[in-house]
């Protein structure tokens, strides 16, 4: 491809709405540009990456024996009521009625339609195992699209779908999923970590979240030396120690009035916020619930929901707090809440002398002490990892940081098989739901995340297998011996079929070398008429300070050689 011929619309200014390295750089490289919030065109050299992407995701899942198809944006709502994420998702869900009145959703993920699909073509066992996927447009009406393509109210995915008999045989195809997303993160580049994570609205028991660490990453890592990795979601942490020995109090009241918040509290009573139990009052699927954490601790309605063996938790309203506690809102307190059902985290059972509401507005109790003045029926971990805290199966301290999703496998179980009537016939002829998986990969992400890790001061460092072109050959002058080499090299690298783009423009040196860093092809050939002069060319990986002066043939061979290593693991082999 000439540059002179081609559509890249470089510029030197960053956006002004830009946040972050990567969004800066894919507008000013000419990659991307922004139509509306959360929407933007791929521009020809960004989507060469991004069919790259695909095509790399495209090998690998065929070698980890899924099937590809294509299923409609368009789906019917009444699928999402059935399972129930119709209410889940929530104001993300983009839909609207049709010209009947029908409510249709644009898909942000397609459980419900593959599930239908195959509830209505898959009948025996021994159709299975069924591994099916497509990578295609998906919709989520985020509240504030922000950092470029990262969170998008249009983006590109791949997701995968496997069906089973057998939670042995689900564990099979997960783990082939699991090292097929090695495989592509690796060929496209990427330094990831794994980590267990939360399932959210998709459902299932275990799940895994494929991350690139970053500083601007929107999802927290939880990490420990001891290879214990978790999102901030699902990281567990160990218990705290019971505190020296005190004199126990005698509980009393204090009068607080219009304390209705942890800060007006501890301002009040000179008190710091580890000495008070946060009630929270609670409705997990529907049944009132008291979940009992330090103040200074923030509740995971993940873990609070599985300890709880719920589906859903959500805030009580406040006629239903005042009905149970028999205050307003903000004095709520375990003491005397007997007949409501009490979780408390682990790092209430070890207080003593404690603050916590009275059950009484305007009151608080203090010299409470958890096992004396209420009962713990229930002790479990429900409350957010923070800095301090120490790994739950080694004991040493956690380490937090910042990192982007980029992709997310899930053993679902039979959460919509069962909602949606997908069963087999076994061997033995009885009718069971089929058991499945669910893996997910964000194309735009893997874009996003390959610059924030890969780029400089200068522009983009694309890996090779995902750069738009793996050779640049900057032409430095009009003079006929120079346009004649860098042609030649161009002939022989393309007629080899390497992907090169040819700067041929009539503008300044200092021009190409700046567009050529900024849009980070992984190598660079220089002609130019001083190299010549001495019968050489010269060839510069991205990452490197200095060229290499080489024959043009041997320019040729070594930029080829340089290629084909990088580019050299097969499809579907490999080190996880």
């Amino acid at each position: 491809m000439k540059w002179s011929k081609a559509f890249i619309p470089t510029t030197r200014e960053d956006p002004a709405d830009a946040e972050i390295r990567s969004h800066k750089l894919m507008v000013r490289a000419g990659l991307i540009c922004k139509l509306a919030s959360g929407a933007y065109t791929y521009l020809p050299l960004g989507y060469r990456t991004l069919r790259k992407i695909e095509q790399i995701i495209r090998q690998e899942m065929d070698a980890a024996g899924a099937q590809e198809l294509h299923m409609p944006v368009i789906q019917p709502a009444e699928l999402w009521a059935q399972t129930g994420r119709l209410k889940a998702y929530g104001p993300v869900l983009m839909n609207f009625a049709d010209r009947h009145g029908r409510c249709v959703v644009l898909g942000p993920t397609h459980e419900e339609v593959i599930t239908s699909l195959v509830a209505g073509h898959v009948s025996s066992y021994k159709q299975l195992p069924l591994n099916l996927y497509q990578i295609q447009t998906k919709f989520r009406d985020e509240y504030r699209p922000r950092f470029g393509v990262l969170r998008t109210r249009e983006f590109l995915m791949k997701d995968a779908y496997s069906f089973h008999l057998s939670l042995d045989d689900l564990q099979a195809t997960y783990q082939k999923m699991y090292e097929a997303y090695c495989r592509i993160f690796r060929r496209c580049g990427l330094k990831y970590i794994i980590v267990e994570a939360e399932s959210g609205p998709i459902g299932g028991e275990s799940s895994h979240e494929f991350m690139v660490p970053t500083e601007i990453g929107e999802d927290a890592l939880v990490r420990c030396a001891c290879g214990y990795a978790a999102n901030l979601e699902r990281a567990a942490v160990a218990g705290l120690e019971k505190q020296p020995a005190v004199s126990l109090d005698e509980i009393h009241q204090i009068h607080t009035p219009g304390a209705t918040t942890i800060k007006q509290l501890t301002e009040l009573l000179g008190v710091s916020a580890d000495r008070c139990i946060k009630t929270l009052v609670l409705m997990g699927d529907g049944e009132p619930l008291l979940a009992l954490l330090r103040a200074d601790h923030e509740l995971n309605e993940a873990k609070l929901a599985r300890a709880a063996g719920v589906a859903s938790i959500e805030m009580a309203d406040a006629a239903t707090i005042e009905r149970l506690t028999g205050a307003a809102v903000g004095f709520a307190g375990p003491v005397g809440l007997s007949s409501v059902r009490v979780i408390a985290d682990q790092a209430v059972t070890v207080m003593a002398n404690a603050v916590t509401g009275a059950n009484r507005t305007d009151y608080h109790l203090a010299g409470v002490n958890p096992g004396r003045d209420f009962s713990l029926p229930t002790v479990a971990d429900i409350r957010l990892a923070q800095p301090g805290d120490c790994c739950a199966k080694c004991g040493a301290e956690l380490q937090f940081s910042q990192g982007i999703e980029i992709g997310h496998v899930f053993q679902l179980g039979t959460k919509y098989s069962v909602a949606l009537g997908a069963t087999v016939l076994d061997e033995k002829g009885n009718n069971r739901p089929l058991i499945m998986g669910c893996y997910g990969i964000g194309l735009n992400r893997i874009m996003a995340a390959a610059i924030e890790t890969g780029s400089d001061d200068h522009g983009i460092v694309w890996p090779m297998g995902i750069a738009p072109f793996q050779v640049i050959i900057l032409q430095l002058s009009e003079a006929p011996q120079v346009a004649k080499v860098a042609e030649q090299i161009y002939t022989d690298l393309t007629g080899r079929g390497y992907e090169v783009l040819w700067d041929e423009r009539q503008a300044r040196p200092g021009v190409k070398f700046n567009d050529a860093d900024l849009i980070g092809i992984p190598l660079r050939i220089t002609v130019g008429e001083k190299a010549l002069a001495q019968g050489k060319v010269e060839l510069k990986r991205r990452t490197e300070k200095q060229p290499q002066l080489l024959d043009p043939a041997q320019a040729v061979n070594a930029a080829a050689d340089i290629i084909n290593s990088e580019l050299a693991e097969p499809i579907g082999s490999g080190k996880p």
